[in-house]
């Protein structure tokens, strides 16, 4: 048995006591790349395009804005238009350009370092109308889908963006609120109501679709964006406005080499890594890796409005995002700062939901529950979009 013990500790120290950290280089590699999103849009939609700088995957941050850029895009004629970082968060924006279709455009950068990027001059690539956005019910979602058609057969690649609004409501409804100044628990003004919202989501994924390969330049059915029945999404209503592009061969191949170095890896079986070149240049350093694609493309879009009515189903019951509980708390004296003091106490305020009613009628507690399933604001607005139709 001596020499099982003994065999035994030798294998116990090789396999647990000499293992060390190991940090792949891609993960500590101090290399930070400049990425461009967006598109030049010619017509009278907004252009907006976001600067931002990759992070490693050993850092806790996920956004690393590019701020204080000087932006513009410029056309083959020496014109330029400069482009406002309004919101200091790297998204550099200007309202409608209505530029002329026969000239070419490119987008020119000009870091806080003094560093010189721009784009290759591009054609205005004009994009058909949307014919219509619809749904089919499949493996227990609703998958919405796009079709389009250039009767002039010049489009053939496409790209689809898309920004979800719904309306939805808190796990709880709290019909009190702590008032800090008198430092006790109110009821509600209609003006503090937050337990119906309107939440908004923007495209997540790349959406593409190309007809080079078929007969005529038809989209059918090309899917957009799959949501399942449990969604809180059509709780009351869910809104999806789609927005569609026209890409150049050189673009919608960038797109798909995105796609799959973002959103396909996974299996040795899947797309392997690949670099990702685009056409914007460092102009005094043609060598330094810029990631982004930046195209001229008059936007199409459409917007429509989807009830759990139209998709058959009387009622939902949605998967809240949180596990929500209550709990109660009974006033100890008459004052009740005992009951304020405890749901107010720090790290996080609870919010009361309803009153503990005596048999004589006079209110003896309350009943509380945590912020996030109480108070929709957290992940949404109470003020109900422009577009929105009850």
């Amino acid at each position: 048995m001596a020499i099982y013990h003994i065999t035994f500790c030798v294998l116990f120290i090789l396999l647990f006591g000499c293992k060390k950290p190991y940090a792949p280089p891609v993960v500590s590699s101090p290399n930070s790349f400049i990425v461009v999103e967006g598109e030049i849009n010619p017509g009278n939609d907004s252009t907006i395009i976001k600067l931002s700088k990759t992070v490693k995957l050993s850092d806790k941050i996920t956004d690393n804005p590019v701020l204080g850029a000087r932006v513009s895009v410029e056309n083959d004629q020496n014109n330029s238009w400069p482009l406002v970082d309004l919101e200091s968060n790297g998204n550099y924006s200007i309202a409608s350009l209505n530029l002329p279709a026969s000239q070419k455009y490119r987008l020119k950068i000009q870091t806080a370092d003094n560093k010189q990027y721009a784009s290759d001059f591009m054609e205005v690539k004009p994009a058909p109308p949307i014919d219509s956005i619809g749904y089919n019910i499949v493996n227990g979602g609703v998958q919405i889908y796009v079709n389009a058609h250039d009767q002039a057969n010049a489009t053939r690649f496409y790209r689809w963006a898309y920004n979800e609004t719904w309306k939805f409501q808190t796990y709880y409804e709290s019909h009190y609120v702590l008032d800090t100044v008198h430092q006790s628990i109110v009821p509600r003004r209609p003006d503090q109501q937050v337990q119906f919202c309107f939440g908004n989501a923007a495209s997540s994924h790349i959406v593409l679709n190309s007809t080079e390969k078929l007969a005529s330049d038809v989209v059918y059915q090309s899917p957009i964006i799959f949501i399942p029945l449990g969604s809180e999404k059509f709780e009351f209503k869910y809104s999806i406005l789609v927005k569609q592009y026209a890409l150049t061969k050189e673009a919608f191949s960038f797109y798909q080499n995105l796609e799959k170095s973002t959103e396909q890896l996974g299996g040795i079986f899947d797309a392997q890594p690949s670099q990702l070149k685009g056409n914007i240049h460092n102009t005094n350093d043609p060598n330094e890796q810029v990631i982004g694609y930046v195209t001229v493309s008059a936007v199409q879009s459409k917007r429509v409005f989807i009830t759990k009515q139209e998709l058959g189903i009387k009622s939902i019951y949605p998967d809240y995002p949180y596990q929500c509980l209550q709990d109660t708390a009974l006033y100890v004296n008459k004052n009740g700062k005992d009951v304020y003091s405890l749901l107010i106490k720090p790290p996080v305020s609870h919010i009361p939901t309803y009153p503990i009613i005596a048999p004589d009628g006079t209110i003896v507690g309350y009943a509380y529950t945590s912020p996030e399933c109480a108070d929709c604001t957290l992940r949404g607005t109470v003020k109900t979009p422009s577009f929105w139709q009850e």
